[in-house]
């Protein structure tokens, strides 16, 4: 088996909400001050899902990230956990992408690899939660997708897979080559091992620039972008407080039933 998972280096959702802040004036957020980016949970999801085929059936874990400041430790842990190759498509030209473009490059970069049973990549990621890139690399690549896995199986060259829905699970099988997308259902990723970080410490990525992928130059980055983002904000919630008080407790019901009444809650 060889697959391809897609990850992602995001924002700590662990940080402190104190420390997240927005830049108005560029629509981009600002990185928080001393506290690292990680992979996206739902990517290592993806990642592990791909190591119990492996573990199960033996084959080859290739890992692909995209950005720009890629942080060698942060996307290395796929690494560290089991995978075999990392692929990081890294240069100024792929930043400021949305979901098409950064799909786009992806999808090319696959393309380059050539040999695949099975992608993989997180339901959603856990900084913009668009949840559109893995099946816009199904599009470009022309393949079957499922999205929502918690539970893949694969026999006699095809994928069974259970797939999340709002009141239980389905199950779908499906040809491979496919993509599929993962969920948390999955179960709780692996933690690397000390000899699995000390191995991934001692492999050294492969760099991709846009021209090593053969694709458009146009359709990457903010290249390519299909979407405009408008207005980026923090929302500002304020609450008010009314203390109610009457001669006995009876009152006090009937006047907070009335000023309920009035602010249309009952």
């Amino acid at each position: 088996m060889n697959m391809i998972v897609c990850v992602k280096q995001v924002i700590d959702p662990e940080a402190p909400p104190a420390s997240f802040k927005i830049d108005p004036s560029s629509n981009k957020v600002v990185p928080p001050s001393g506290i690292p980016p990680v992979i996206s949970l739902f990517d290592e999801n993806a990642v592990e899902a791909a190591l119990r085929i492996k573990d199960a059936q033996g084959g080859k874990i290739t890992v692909i990230s995209l950005g720009t400041n890629l942080l060698r430790d942060v996307v290395k842990k796929p690494l560290s956990m089991g995978a075999d190759e990392l692929i990081l498509l890294e240069d100024e030209a792929f930043a400021e992408g949305d979901s098409w473009s950064t799909a786009y490059a992806l999808a090319m970069a696959i393309k380059k690899i050539g040999e695949y049973d099975l992608i993989f990549c997180g339901r959603q990621a856990a900084d913009w939660d668009a949840g559109q890139v893995g099946s816009g690399i199904a599009e470009i690549l022309g393949l079957p997708s499922v999205t929502l896995a918690k539970k893949i199986d694969i026999t006699d060259g095809k994928a069974r897979v259970e797939r999340v829905t709002a009141d239980g699970y389905e199950v779908i099988e499906v040809s491979l080559p496919a993509l599929i997308t993962v969920s948390n259902e999955l179960g709780e990723p692996r933690y690397p091992t000390i000899r699995g970080i000390m191995a991934a410490k001692k492999k050294e990525p492969i760099i991709w620039k846009p021209a090593d992928i053969g694709g458009e130059p146009s359709q990457v980055g903010a290249a390519g972008r299909r979407t405009k983002l408008i207005k980026l904000f923090q929302p500002v919630r304020e609450g008010k407080c009314e203390i109610i008080e009457e001669e006995s407790p009876e009152e006090t019901a009937v006047s907070l039933a009335l000023k309920l009444r009035e602010a249309k809650i009952l």
